[in-house]
């Protein structure tokens, strides 16, 4: 199986920011969150991550021990110009079109679309490499990365069109199971939340 771990939660999450390729430590919280996984994590055949500090540290938090491997094709969407932007900031034009168009390309950056495609060839690639050795393994494939791959990744595994992307909601500290069938994805589930606090 295939799980896909967004990372936990950070600084810039808690500040409200429009975060891509800038760095932003996990909060105390985000550390709490990856640990609360731990027991909904199988044995790990391979452990992916983003090269992103908080991507990075949550693997290590999440499955300690198990050595990762880094591909920058699970980085998070480039919002150019609009990196670290408080979201109260954001111009209407902006988040009017970005939440319209998946080919909307942000001032210096790249679009949904963009990060669909190096996603889709990511997991074609986990797909024809991990797929049958997990299944026989019987142990999973896990990857740290951020909303908008895992999004992207959950269109690629359902077949669908890529204004999906801008439907959906992804948690800090989710996960998200795609399977590994013998000619084909399989998605199983999307933003799990297991380790979400209790309010009240």
């Amino acid at each position: 199986m295939l799980i896909l771990v967004r990372h936990g939660e950070c600084v810039s999450n808690v500040n409200r920011q429009l975060l891509g390729r800038a760095e932003s430590p996990l909060t105390s919280e985000g550390v709490r969150q990856m640990k609360a996984l731990r027991p909904y994590i199988g044995p790990v055949a391979t452990l992916t991550s983003s090269p992103l500090e908080r991507a990075v540290e949550s693997a290590e938090i999440l499955c300690a021990g198990v050595g990762i491997e880094i591909d920058p094709r699970w980085i998070e969407v480039d919002y150019g110009d609009f990196d670290l932007v408080s979201l109260k900031d954001l111009p209407l034009d902006v988040i009017r079109r970005s939440a319209s168009d998946p080919n909307f390309e942000f001032n210096g950056g790249e679009s949904w679309c963009d990060v669909r495609e190096r996603v889709e060839r990511a997991c074609v690639e986990l797909f024809a490499r991990e797929g049958e050795r997990a299944r026989s393994a019987s142990a999973d494939v896990v990857v740290v990365s951020h909303v908008t791959p895992i999004k992207a990744a959950v269109a690629w595994a359902t077949g669908v069109a890529s204004d999906v992307l801008l439907r959906l909601h992804l948690s800090n500290g989710s996960l998200t199971r795609i399977s590994w069938r013998s000619d084909r994805p399989y998605l199983l589930s999307f933003n799990e939340r297991p380790c979400q606090r209790r309010l009240g």
